[in-house]
């Protein structure tokens, strides 16, 4: 065969050719030995049953297809000098990652007992899916991802909120056909139509279709070649399609493919840099089809094993007591001959060594997977220069998020290139509109005159809308992860779509704030929960669910914060205090519509600081003790019980009322469980250790049991909260149903204060007349009573 390299369709020479194949038949030894041998690395004598693992948990399906992609990558990056990160998105991928840092070195020195010889490379074999070390997924531990894969469907939005303001940054994003049925990846297409080439970096999508999953065909390997073209030129692509399983000629159809493909998207780029042009256009992806399992055993025990369902995972488990399968192992590893790829001792030859870019051009080594390196502190404004005015405590109404939005303008315009605002289709919904007075929503499709008229689109604006959490989040992930700053808001029932992403940030941030030293500290994710269960006059029902912090509390204490500020002033201060954290999930809720503001912010500095306090006004106990505590963690919560404390200290003068209220809700919570939780003698301090407790809550009420359940006065503690009743409900009706309302409060502490059922059995009828009158004048009215919707905190 002749030197071939300037022929576009066969651009590597013999000599490229033979030795990006070696590199890569490097890769799948590795990909091999790590899920099947435990000793033996180089095969110096043949393979018995003690050189095996006795797990085998390792998966193989689409490991050659990643190091594959890696492998050209490597040649353009390093005859280009591009800057580039890879995004594994096939399930269990980590074969296929993991060969490439090592060989690229970069794994040896951030683990030097993976040394580059063969006791380095018995270590490396050893530790993979075993207990006590890395798991097959492309995990925190694993050098240059900052996507696993462990939930599929997450790959394609990281990779663009990894190329936002990125513009040097290329995402190869490789898309496992089983991950693209997931509705999450389905979405995720679309995020082409907001990627500016002007600012932004590029995605280069690679669809990896190998044809099946665990044991089923997959879809877009099913359909025809026509259909699939047309699917992707519908999202807005230019699909290139790489087909085959000859090894040889696949190089040639890669390397031509990527050449073309990576030179489009860096004319793209130079013609909108050049013009200042942003108009969409469409940016190519790749179709690699090839086998599933390619290069591993045609056939198992008489059945097809490559290219098809039984080469996922791992091919054949029983090795161990199997000597025809120990057999088949050796031949395997053998046909990728690593007597000419790796010297006596285990050390990649150096010829196959210069292959690889060098430094942090070495994907396994690029800083923007490490974004924390990359990460630079946040501008924020003096958030108190946002504060409502407060004369009088409980005597003035304000939209909560409206000085949150503010806020947030002046966030994003003193960090114009690494911060952005994340939400669906709400940000004025959720009245932080005034974000539009610094930048718009970001939209590149198509714009119409009309939308010049209030629509508040632009090509270059940093709101981030999109009627798909998923993706939101996603994006917001992959922007934090690669080192920047960012701020997601939603409505509070609907927040359930992401639990699983929620799940999978969290345990990413756990592994790699307390298991990964070198990883260095990325922002915190701050997300918002607005338009919340009590105030859903219209919405009714399905918009009425809180428990999004429930599963918040199911995480790693050590990554999850929860706020509930009561008013507009704590927001602010809960809000500057999540911007400027990092390594966590912050959960804030807090509604838009008008509520009663309490604390002036020098206030709610102070009980911000706390995260939980006495609220002195609204008490009648100092210097005695109380007989019942009043709790509320929530902004209606909050309103409710003060009304139920002014009812309380008029009618019953003599009753000792203590109230508290929560902002930071692991602070019911004991200090040896979470970081900001309480210890003993505080928590005894505020709720005392025999007095009941009447608490109301914002959420569903077994939340604050399962955090508070250790503490002294547990057995006197009573909890108020959403009970699912509910529909289209005036505000009043909604918390009378649940029974969160003052009324049913101030019946709550009569009950359960020794000795004042008789005494105040008068105010018990009253208070359940009023819940009558109540419901009445609601089913009557469509509204609420003016007593109720006027009332003021009277002391």
């Amino acid at each position: 065969m002749s030197d071939t390299s300037q022929n576009p369709q066969t651009p590597l020479s013999d000599e490229e050719l033979g030795k990006m194949d070696a590199w890569w038949r490097a890769c799948n030894y590795l990909s091999v030995g790590m899920i099947y041998l435990k000793d033996n690395p180089l095969l110096r004598e043949p393979l018995t049953a003690e050189h095996v693992k006795h797990r085998l948990l390792g998966h193989w399906g689409a490991s050659p297809a990643l190091s594959f992609v890696w492998a050209h990558l490597n040649r353009l990056i390093k005859r280009d000098d591009l800057n580039v990160i890879f995004m594994a998105g096939p399930g269990h991928g980590a074969p296929g990652v993991l060969g490439p840092t090592y060989l690229e070195g970069t794994y040896s020195e951030v683990y030097p007992d993976k040394s580059e010889d063969i006791d380095g490379m018995r270590k490396f074999f050893k530790q993979f899916s075993f207990p006590g070390h890395i798991g097959s997924h492309v995990t925190p531990e694993t050098p240059g991802s900052i996507h696993e894969g462990g939930e599929l469907g997450y790959s394609v939005s990281h990779a663009y909120g990894a190329a936002y303001d990125n513009p040097d940054l290329i995402v190869a994003c490789v898309v496992g056909d089983g991950e693209a049925e997931t509705g999450p990846l389905a979405t995720a297409w679309h995020s082409n139509k907001f990627i500016n080439p002007v600012r932004d970096g590029a995605v280069l999508p690679i669809l990896n279709l190998n044809g099946y999953k665990i044991a089923n065909p997959t879809i877009l390997a099913r359909i025809s070649p026509k259909e699939l073209e047309a699917l992707f030129v519908g999202y807005g692509y230019k699909p290139y399609f790489v087909e085959g399983s000859d090894p040889s000629e696949m190089h040639q159809k890669m390397a031509a493919t990527l050449d073309e493909a990576i030179a489009e998207i860096r004319a793209i780029q130079q013609q909108a840099r050049e013009t200042g042009d942003a108009e969409r256009p469409f940016w190519p992806m790749i179709v690699l089809r090839s086998p599933k399992g390619w290069t591993g055993p045609k056939d198992i025990d008489g059945h097809k094993a490559e290219g098809f369902w039984r080469s996922h995972q791992v091919p054949f488990s029983d090795v161990i007591g199997n000597p025809s399968h120990l057999k088949l192992l050796e031949d395997w590893m053998k046909s990728y001959k690593p007597e000419e790829l790796f010297d006596d001792g285990g050390r990649l030859r150096p010829e196959l060594r210069a292959i690889s870019p060098q430094g942090p051009r070495r994907i396994s080594a690029n800083p923007h997977a490490n974004g924390g390196l990359l990460r630079k502190e946040l501008k924020l404004p003096d958030f108190r220069d946002y504060a409502v005015s407060v004369p009088q405590s409980g005597s003035s109404e304000y939209e909560n998020t409206k000085p949150l939005g503010e806020f947030l303008r002046d966030v994003m315009k003193m960090n114009p290139n690494n911060f952005r605002v994340f939400g669906p289709d709400e940000t004025a919904s959720n009245r932080l509109q005034a974000l539009y007075e610094v930048s718009k929503k970001t939209w590149m499709a198509d714009l119409l005159p009309e939308d010049a008229d209030g629509s508040e689109l632009s090509r270059d604006g940093r709101v981030m809308e999109m009627l798909s959490e998923h993706t939101l989040i996603g994006w917001l992930e992959g922007y934090l992860l690669s080192g920047r700053h960012g701020f997601f808001h939603t409505y509070e029932a609907f927040a359930h779509v992401v639990d699983s992403m929620f799940n999978q940030h969290a345990k990413w941030l756990d592994i790699s704030k307390n298991h990964v030293p070198w990883r260095a500290s990325v922002s915190s994710q701050t997300i918002l929960l607005s338009s919340t269960v009590w105030r859903q006059d219209h919405n009714g029902f399905s918009h009425q669910d809180p428990c999004f912090i429930d599963l918040v509390t199911n995480k790693s204490p050590s990554v999850t914060r929860i706020y509930l500020p009561p008013d507009a002033n704590s927001l602010l201060v809960v809000a500057d205090q999540c911007l400027r954290s990092t390594d966590c999930i912050n959960v804030i809720v807090a509604d838009k519509q008008k509520h009663l503001q309490f604390l002036t912010i020098d206030e709610a500095i102070v009980h911000c600081a706390k995260g939980i306090g006495i609220a002195q006004r609204a008490c009648n106990d100092a210097g005695v003790e109380p007989d019942v505590v009043m709790a509320s963690c929530g902004d209606v919560a909050t309103m409710e019980a003060l009304a139920a404390t002014a009812i309380l200290r008029e009618r019953l003068p003599d009753l000792k009322v203590r109230f508290v209220n929560v902002v930071d809700l692991f602070k019911l919570q004991p200090a040896s469980e979470h970081p900001h939780g309480s210890t003993e003698r505080e928590f005894d301090s505020l709720f005392t250790t025999n007095k009941p407790i009447i608490f109301n809550f914002h959420g569903y009420p077994w939340l604050i049991h399962k955090l508070a359940y250790r503490f002294k006065n547990h057995a006197n503690l009573h909890v108020r909260g959403y009970k699912e009743k509910g529909n289209i409900n005036t505000p009043m009706e909604l918390a009378i149903l649940n029974e969160v309302d003052r009324f049913h409060l101030v019946i709550d502490v009569i009950d359960r204060v020794p000795g004042l059922a008789a005494k105040a059995a008068h105010l018990k009828e009253e208070m359940k007349n009023e819940i009558i009158l109540n419901l009445n004048y609601a089913h009557e009215q469509g509204t609420d009573r003016a007593e109720i919707t006027n009332w003021k905190w009277p002391y």
